[in-house]
Formats: structure tokens, sequence, C-alpha cells
């Protein structure tokens, strides 16, 4: 038999080939849809986390499970799935905002806050700490993702980065201070007691 006749499947050999094929592709697709629906809320999360916009962060953990399922045979070790999906989205997510053109332009006025300052606790102090996290520039606000709901160290951002250890932490530490600053997220208390929920 030659390699074209194995190719058209012109003997029995090519048949069985075929079976154990389409039998081996049914079974990674099976595994790899039991992993997305087990674990799509955590990767929804840190996909909107990165971006901060609810379409954005489908669209990237979209581009990332396409990418993840085209490898899906090639990784060995299933239970680094998730930090091969993480890194993937965060690959994305830098080349995306490298290509992106400076489509917002900062102005001078900030936006009204919210008069009633015993209403910020629970969901309206997340809600308001994302809207702070979105006037970071994306490098910094990718770095205290990492960071803080990740729980990456300062080395292993620097690697997935693509930049120097050093940077990383004086870049998180302007962040924070950035943050810490922030009036709407100190509004009516002080920056201990707002700056402590943020980090909690």
């Amino acid at each position: 038999m030659t390699v074209v006749d194995a190719l058209k499947g012109g003997s029995d050999g090519g048949a069985a080939y075929r079976e154990e094929s389409g039998e081996r592709t049914s079974r990674s697709e099976a595994e790899f849809t039991a992993y997305v629906q087990e674990r799509r809320a955590s990767l929804y999360a840190t996909a909107y986390h990165l971006t901060g916009d609810r379409f954005e962060a489908e669209d990237l953990l979209q581009s990332a499970l396409f990418s993840t399922y085209r490898a899906w045979d090639r990784i060995s070790d299933k239970a680094a799935v998730g930090g091969y999906l993480r890194r993937t989205m965060t690959n994305l997510h830098i080349s995306a905002w490298r290509r992106r053109k400076l489509n917002e332009y900062p102005t001078e006025e900030l936006p009204e806050t919210v008069g009633d300052t015993d209403a910020m606790r629970g969901t309206e102090l997340r809600a308001v700490l994302w809207q702070a996290l979105a006037r970071l520039p994306e490098l910094q606000r990718t770095m205290l993702v990492l960071r803080y709901y990740e729980g990456r160290t300062d080395p292993e951002i620097a690697d997935i980065l693509d930049i120097s250890v050093g940077t990383v932490k004086s870049s998180i530490w302007r962040s924070l201070r950035r943050l810490r600053e922030d009036e709407v997220l100190s509004f009516g208390r002080d920056q201990e007691e707002s700056f402590g929920e943020l980090v909690a």
C-alpha cells in the first residue's frame, strides 16, 4: 500500500487509521468541552478583569479557547491547562492593546461622584473599584490583575509581560498609590479604611 492509498483510505489499514483518529478527536473534544464547562466562570472572570469590558472579555475568552482547542492534543499535562489558558488570554490582551490606537482621551473633569457616602459597600464598592481600575493604564491594570486576582509573583508577572522585575515592582507601587489617592474610592472615609477594603 502506498502513502496515497493510505490517505485515500483505499485499504482496510486506512479505514482503521481514520476510525482511530476519529475516536481520538471525539474524545479530545469531549475532554475540552468538559473542561470549559467546568471552569467557564473563572475563565470569564479573568478575561473580564484583564479587559474591564464584558464584550471584550467574551471576545478575549473565545480567542483563548480557540487557541487552546487547537493545541489540546499537544498539551500533555492537562492539570496545566488553566495556566496555559490564562497565559494565552494575557498574551492576546497585551497584543490587542499594543495594536490598538488611542481611543480614550484624558479629560480634566472627573465623573460625578456619588452623594451618599454610606452606600459604598459591597457591590457598589466593587463597581467603583473597577471604574478606578479602568482609569489606570492597561499595563498597570494588567499587572494588578495578575498580582491580586491571579496571585502571581513579581518574577512571574515580569516573565508574562516580558519586562524586568524592577519595572513590575515600581509599576505596581505607582498603581496602588494612584488607587489610594483616588478621590472616588476614598470619598467620605480615610485612606487606610478605603484601601483596606480594596485589597481585602
